[in-house]
């Protein structure tokens, strides 16, 4: 902590890169310190949720994140919160290595597999089911959600619970033009518990699906290990996630223009990256977002990526702490105050 600066609010102090708790305290250089309410907040790591959850009962924490066993009992009570965290997570499909995966179709076959209630239900917690890559609430677009622009024809591939006679024919479809019969493919994903559910999950689906037709096997690898994989171009199928870094939905869709560095799996799409382009130099607010919607649009039909789900944690924080924000996963305590 001693050797940072700080511009904001607060300032960090017992911070030494490793220790289990630390405080921010009332920064006195502050621009608007007369109106910052908190003098001291103090953070602790907790290993375990029911650790934290009894610190939080015996009023010596405000805040404690719940699991999903802990949702499922606390979901009434006074002082649980939903917190948007700005982030979809989704299949990025190796087109520039796997020919079977390089097929349209055979990417609509295995997006419109996936029961993505059960995925969300076996992960637990409070994720959403996602048929958009920007995720809902991030924006408003004249008063409105932004992912409520999007059609319903591109949202169509990304159901809630599994189309098994659409995936079937589209299938087929791709296995023809393909000239095969049926054809193998590993997913990749992190070796967290959601990631092990998640890759677990899909192999399941796609194969009590597609019977015969696909051959799933999966890897979970350290996320280190799993990051490198996906940044060489080193998978099948890998199941990655974004947050956003702004709210808007450029931070997501800039990411699978041609050259993005992020776009593992090589899609590629001119009409999407001109719409991309042209978003970011047109002088008009109203085409500025046609061009985004026209490009999510062009990217969900064409299951450039195949979103899965919203990420959403659930959390209590104490009734008497007020107007603490969170957005994207990032706190905001410059208006907070306890009543």
């Amino acid at each position: 902590s001693k050797y940072m600066l700080y511009n904001g609010p607060f300032k960090q102090t017992g911070w030494t890169g490793s220790n289990l708790s630390w405080k921010m305290v009332k920064n006195p250089y502050y621009w608007d310190k007369k109106n910052v309410k908190l003098d001291t907040i103090t953070w602790s790591v907790q290993k375990t949720p029911s650790t934290a959850y009894n610190l939080y009962q015996s009023n010596k924490l405000d805040y404690t994140g719940l699991d999903a066993s802990q949702i499922k009992q606390l979901k009434n009570q006074k002082g649980y919160v939903t917190l948007n965290q700005g982030a979809t997570f989704y299949m990025q499909f190796n087109e520039a290595k796997n020919k079977y995966l390089a097929n349209t179709n055979i990417r609509k076959a295995l997006s419109l597999a996936v029961d993505r209630k059960g995925l969300t239900s076996s992960l637990g917690g409070n994720n959403v089911p996602a048929n958009t890559l920007t995720p809902t609430q991030l924006t408003d677009v004249n008063g409105e959600d932004y992912t409520k622009r999007i059609s319903k024809s591109a949202k169509s591939f990304y159901p809630a619970s599994t189309n098994k006679n659409e995936a079937v024919k589209y299938m087929n479809k791709g296995l023809k033009e393909l000239g095969v019969s049926k054809f193998s493919f590993k997913i990749l994903s992190d070796d967290t518990d959601a990631g092990k559910k998640t890759t677990e999950f899909l192999q399941s689906t796609f194969e009590s699906t597609f019977g015969n037709k696909v051959s799933v096997s999966v890897q979970n690898l350290p996320f280190k290990t799993r990051l490198s994989r996906s940044t060489a171009g080193n998978f099948d199928i890998v199941v990655s996630g974004w947050s956003a870094d702004f709210a808007d939905p450029i931070s997501f869709l800039d990411l699978f223009t041609s050259t993005n560095p992020e776009n593992n799996g090589k899609w590629k799409n001119t009409s999407y990256d001109k719409l991309i382009a042209d978003s970011k130099t047109t002088a008009s607010t109203s085409k500025r977002w046609d061009d985004l919607t026209k490009a999510e649009d062009i990217l969900l039909n064409n299951v450039g990526v195949a979103p899965l789900y919203y990420n959403t944690n659930a959390a209590l924080i104490r009734p008497t702490v007020k107007d603490v924000y969170q957005n994207r996963g990032t706190w905001n305590f410059k208006d907070t105050y306890i009543k």
